[in-house]
């Protein structure tokens, strides 16, 4: 992976578009396409996988670049257990591999990964080298990469009442003191932003459950572009087209104009 290198004249023309006054804090990407690409091009689904990977390095570079603070990219869900053998265990060695060859750089361009999910149904040797990136990138200071990794909001969430019903029965919780505030301290993404964009690719115009309860406000973003063909250019159209955008919470425009 290569970072700040030279870059061709219309991602320049779009960076400068960009305005740092309403830059997205967050930024979360549902990753679709990878098979009908292979398809697409007379192979089979794990090249579109394994092509895949050039555009997470190319969207990581983006975000890293323009200052993004985090991104959340979903890239295996609890339903994709559901694939043939073959496909999962291709797709955990593309994701070893990956882990493997970016570390370092991630280091070194000052990236700090964590990752949401439930991690007992991964593999040992996929659960010790996602645990290696994580301790070794836990210093940087930029940018923040989220992978979520058998992970869906329904398992989350379902997760998080457990927890709270634990502590309620064990009296160390009033069920009268849960709001919104309290029930987010028990969810993977504690003490990260919800998403401001969310970005699909694929044409498909649905959330897929991802992060339901933290997109509850996020503006949403389509693409017919599959991942593999996802790159810089696409990534910097999506937030000029986020930034065109009124964000009112349930306000009247006037109101959020005074925030």
């Amino acid at each position: 992976m290569m970072w700040m290198g030279r870059e061709d004249d219309k991602i320049m023309a779009l960076r400068q578009k960009i305005g740092n006054n309403k830059l997205p804090v967050h930024i979360a990407i549902i990753m679709d396409g990878n098979g009908r690409w292979a398809s697409q091009h007379g192979m089979d689904r794990i090249f579109g996988h394994q092509k895949g990977v050039e555009s997470v390095r190319n969207v990581i570079e983006a975000a890293a670049e323009i200052g993004i603070k985090y991104l959340t990219l979903y890239a295996f869900s609890t339903e994709n257990w559901g694939r043939p053998d073959e496909e999962i265990s291709a797709l955990m060695s593309i994701m070893i591999q990956s882990l493997n060859d970016e570390t370092a750089t991630m280091v070194k361009n000052n990236v700090r990964m964590t990752a949401i999910g439930d991690f007992s149904r991964l593999a040992e040797d996929v659960r010790g080298r996602l645990y290696e990136t994580i301790n070794q990138t836990s210093g940087s200071t930029g940018l923040n990469l989220i992978v979520a990794l058998s992970y869906s909001s329904r398992w989350e969430i379902t997760e998080a009442v457990r927890k709270i019903a634990r502590e309620v029965y064990a009296g160390k919780l009033n069920p009268e003191a849960i709001d919104d505030a309290v029930f987010e301290k028990y969810l993977c993404t504690e003490g990260i932003p919800d998403p401001d964009l969310l970005i699909r690719t694929s044409g498909e115009l649905r959330i897929s459950n991802f992060l339901l309860w933290q997109m509850a406000y996020s503006e949403l973003y389509f693409t017919n572009k599959l991942w593999p063909d996802f790159g810089k250019e696409d990534f910097y159209d999506a937030i000029i087209d986020f930034q065109k955008r009124e964000r009112r919470f349930g306000k009247t425009s006037e109101q959020a104009l005074e925030k």
